[in-house]
């Protein structure tokens, strides 16, 4: 496993190869905030504005209308669609995640966002929709709003309260959220970067009557995920009997949501949460429920496309190493979050291949000139 000290070496010193992109457009963009509102939401922003990212020629259909997102849409296979939460706290990654996927993509102007936002968030979904139009002026999306409301009394106390969020559970909810002719859907927790073509991600077949795919780490401790009243109750045991169920994450996903609204999904998901309730078998937050669910049934992705894990543990948020191996898509999953370590100078060697796609204002003045030239390297990361 390489060094943090060799990866940033080699990082440095690929800085003068040319960025990674098809069929783009350049500029020295403009610094964008969202005006009005409740102290104009000082904290949200402001942020620069993105390079206009155009297709390419070899991109097979014309891109969607972004301001008449339609249901014969989203059945284009020329589309790529990608659901993301969107919310006050985590916006800084939001949009540094979709800023690294139109970045890398191969047709840009094909992939469309579906960004579900809490109802009840400090900054409200229509506000966060005019950050993201000011930032991301071409980008291809819709905002949809998740009334928390219909998963807060399932959710039970976690290891880190952080996991106690509502919008940590949309993904549940996904089936009933998104346009029904949304049939199959990628989605992304919103402290990743992705250093690669999406649609090489998008392209993954889920064999037989697979519903999600994801990486799976069968070398992980199953049984760690869950407590002793789980493992002691024959009856609940016997749920996941007849499987060999590995751990996996649930911020990279790729989801058949026709399989997953025919199967009730959801109703299966809150079985378990409803238990969680009365007989508690787990600590972690959203993830458990997915892998009584899901383990020993998930479509198995390559690891390079989750290299989760970089934001340390639940309780301290250590610094990590990248895992061996072609990275794709870069996690900061755990307490650490590459946004606040680099803000309070406490980043972590690794947070640096994050900061080239932070477009936060304050971050583009100290690094005005190196951000650019960064992105060469972060598309090396992708390579064999």
């Amino acid at each position: 496993m390489p060094s943090n000290a060799v990866v940033l070496a080699a990082f440095l010193c690929l800085i003068a190869l040319s960025p990674f992109a098809v069929g783009i457009r350049t500029g020295p963009g403009r610094i964008t905030t969202v005006s009005g509102g409740r102290n104009a939401f000082s904290k949200l922003g402001p942020f620069m504005e993105a390079p206009d990212y155009r297709n390419g020629k070899e991109c097979a259909s014309s891109p969607v209308n972004r301001e008449n997102f339609v249901s014969s849409s989203s059945n284009d296979p020329s589309l790529v669609h990608i659901a993301m939460t969107l919310d006050s706290e985590y916006l800084r990654g939001s949009i540094a995640a979709v800023h690294s996927v139109l970045r890398h993509a191969s047709c840009p102007e094909n992939v469309f966002f579906h960004f579900i936002a809490a109802e009840f968030d400090s900054a409200s979904p229509r506000v966060l929709s005019q950050l993201v139009r000011s930032t991301f002026p071409s980008l291809s999306f819709k905002v949809y709003i998740f009334r928390e409301d219909t998963v807060i009394n399932l959710i039970s106390s976690s290891i880190r309260q952080a996991l106690e969020n509502p919008l940590n559970y949309a993904r549940n909810y996904l089936g009933d959220i998104l346009d029904r002719s949304v049939d199959r859907v990628i989605y992304l927790d919103s402290d990743v970067i992705v250093v690669d073509d999406i649609t090489k991600l998008w392209n993954t077949v889920l064999t037989g009557t697979r519903v999600i795919g994801a990486p799976e780490y069968c070398h992980a401790n199953f049984t760690h995920y869950f407590t002793s009243n789980f493992w002691s109750d024959p009856v609940l045991t016997g749920q996941i009997s007849g499987r060999t169920p590995c751990y996996f994450n649930t911020g990279v996903m790729v989801m058949d949501m026709v399989r997953w609204r025919e199967g009730n999904y959801r109703e299966k998901l809150e079985k378990w949460m409803q238990l969680q309730k009365k007989k508690r078998i787990y600590d972690l937050g959203s993830l458990p429920p997915f892998l009584l669910v899901f383990g020993g049934n998930v479509e198995a992705i390559d690891h390079r496309w989750n290299q989760h894990g970089l934001g340390g543990d639940n309780l301290r948020g250590s610094c990590r190493s990248l895992h061996s191996g072609p990275v794709s898509l870069l996690h900061w999953s755990g307490k650490g979050k590459p946004w606040v370590r680099l803000d309070e100078k406490r980043a972590c060697p690794l947070d640096r291949l994050w900061e080239p796609y932070d477009l936060y204002k304050h971050k583009i003045e100290r690094v005005k000139d190196q951000s650019l030239l960064w992105f060469a390297s972060l598309s090396e990361l992708a390579d064999d």
